[in-house]
C-alpha cells in the first residue's frame, strides 16, 4: 500500500469493546422496577451467565452458527460449482475423442443434476458441509478475533495486523477441517449411475461416513489431505477478504467486525451487506484459480502403497469399459509407471493448460460468485446479528450483577 494512501481507521481503544455508553444510572429501586418489567427471571439468569463468558467461546459459537446458516442456504450452488470445477478430471488419459462438456453454466448444470439425481443431487454433500462449517468458522472467528486483539496494541499498521490475523485464522481452520472438505468435494462431484462413463468418478459413496470409511480403507490417511497445498494457497483469499471487509465496514458504519452501536443497539445491515459483497467479489476474483486446483486434487483417487519391491504408492487410473488406463499401482504396456494425472501445484497447472486451456482455471467462476456472495452475506449478517444479541445480553447481565452488589 502506498505511503500516500490513508490507513484504515484504527479500532477503538476502549478495553471493553461492547461497553454501553455512559449514562446517568437511575436510582436502585427504579432500576429494579425497570429490570423486573423488561426481563423475565430465566432471561435475566441467561444474561448474567453470558456476561461472565469470555469472548473466545462466544466468537466460536457465533462463527459456527453463521457458517451452518450459509451452508444450508447455498448448498445447491456449491454442488453446481463443484461439478463445473471437476469437469474434465475423470477423462481417460488416452481418450482421443472430442471433448464434450456435460455441465454448462448455472442453469444447465442444475438441469442435468435435477434430471439425473433429483433434489437429493442438489444437496449431495450437505452433511460434510455442515460438519465442516462448524469447526471451520468456530476456529476461524475465535482465532481471528484473538489474534487481532493481540496484534492491534503492538502494530501501528492495522492493515498488516488484520492480514496476519486472517492468515493465522485461515491456516488453523484449514489444517483442522481439510479432511471434511475432501469428503464433501468427493460427494458433490459424485454423479448418477446414469451418467456417461467418461464423466463418472472411480468411486461411489452412500453417505458421509461411508466415504470416510472407504477412503481410509482404500486410499489411506493421505487421501484426506489431498489438495492441502492449494487450500493453504487459499489463505490469500481471506487475507484479502477480511481486512477489506473491516476497512469497508469501518467506512460505512464506523464499527469493526463484531461490533454494534452500543448507544442505539441497532445493527447496520446495509453497511454490513455492502462491505461483504464488495470484499467477497474482490477476493474471489483475485484468487479463484486455486479453488479449481484444490478441487482437481481432492477428486483424484489415491491408492494405498503396493506390496511391490519399491513400495510406491500410486494414484489415479480408471477401470471399466471405455477407459484405456490401467488400475493404480500397475505399469503401462511399455513398462512406464502409471503415474497420477495431477501431481502438485505446478504439474496440475501444466496438465490443465495442456488438456483444457487457461479457461479451465475459471470453470464455475460465475456460479461461484452467485454462490459465494450470498454465502458470505448470510455468514456475516448471522455473525453480526448474533454478536448484537450477545452484546445486549452482556450489557444487561452486567447491570444486573452490579445492582446485586
Amino acid at each position: 500500500m502506498s505511503s500516500h494512501e490513508p490507513e484504515p481507521p484504527s479500532p477503538t481503544t476502549d478495553p471493553d469493546r461492547y461497553a454501553p455508553s455512559s449514562v446517568t444510572r437511575p436510582p436502585r429501586d427504579m432500576a429494579s422496577r425497570t429490570n423486573t418489567s423488561n426481563w423475565s427471571s430465566p432471561l435475566a439468569r441467561l444474561a448474567i451467565k453470558i456476561s461472565q463468558l469470555p469472548d473466545g467461546p462466544v466468537n466460536a459459537l457465533c462463527g459456527a452458527s453463521a457458517g451452518v446458516a450459509s451452508g444450508i442456504v447455498t448448498c445447491p450452488l456449491d454442488v453446481i460449482k463443484t461439478r463445473l470445477q471437476a469437469q474434465g478430471s475423470f477423462r481417460p488419459r488416452q481418450y482421443t475423442g472430442p471433448t464434450r462438456a456435460v455441465y454448462k453454466g448455472l442453469t444447465g448444470t442444475a438441469r442435468v443434476i435435477w434430471l439425473e439425481d433429483g433434489i437429493r443431487g442438489l444437496y449431495r454433500g450437505l452433511g460434510p458441509m455442515l460438519l465442516g462449517y462448524i469447526p471451520t468458522w468456530a476456529v476461524y472467528m475465535s482465532t481471528y478475533e484473538a489474534t487481532k486483539d493481540y496484534l492491534n496494541p503492538h502494530m501501528e499498521n492495522k492493515w498488516l495486523a488484520r492480514t496476519l490475523a486472517s492468515i493465522a485464522a485461515g491456516g488453523c481452520s484449514t489444517l483442522v477441517t481439510n479432511p471434511i472438505w475432501v469428503v464433501k468435494t468427493r460427494l458433490m462431484s459424485q454423479v448418477s449411475s446414469r451418467a456417461a462413463e467418461e464423466h463418472r468418478p472411480p468411486w461411489h459413496y452412500k453417505n458421509t461416513f461411508d466415504a470416510f470409511r472407504k477412503m481410509y480403507a482404500k486410499e489411506g490417511i493421505g487421501s484426506f489431505y489431498s489438495g492441502l497445498t492449494p487450500a493453504l494457497l487459499g489463505l490469500t483469499h481471506v487475507a484479502i477478504q477480511f481486512p477489506l471487509y473491516e476497512f469497508l465496514k469501518m467506512k460505512f458504519t464506523g464499527l469493526e467486525m463484531g461490533q454494534a452501536d452500543a448507544k442505539s443497539q441497532d445493527i447496520h445491515w446495509f453497511g454490513i451487506a455492502a462491505a461483504t459483497v464488495l470484499s467477497k467479489i474482490c477476493a474471489t476474483s483475485a484468487t479463484y484459480p486455486h479453488e479449481v486446483l484444490r478441487t482437481r486434487l481432492q477428486t483424484q483417487q489415491r491408492s494405498l502403497p503396493t506390496h511391490s519391491h519399491d513400495h510406491i504408492s500410486f494414484r489415479g487410473g480408471h477401470q471399466g469399459q471405455g477407459h484405456h488406463t490401467r488400475p493404480p499401482g500397475t505399469a503401462s504396456s511399455d513398462g512406464m509407471i502409471n503415474m497420477p494425472r495431477y501431481r502438485g501445484i505446478l504439474k496440475t497447472c501444466t496438465v490443465i493448460l495442456q488438456e483444457e486451456g487457461w479457461r479451465a482455471f475459471y470453470n464455475g467462476m460465475g456460479t461461484n460468485m452467485v454462490r459465494a456472495v450470498p454465502a458470505a452475506v448470510t455468514t456475516m449478517m448471522t455473525f453480526e446479528g448474533l454478536k448484537l444479541v450477545h452484546q445486549k445480553l452482556k450489557i444487561e447481565g452486567t447491570k444486573i450483577r452490579e445492582e446485586d452488589l
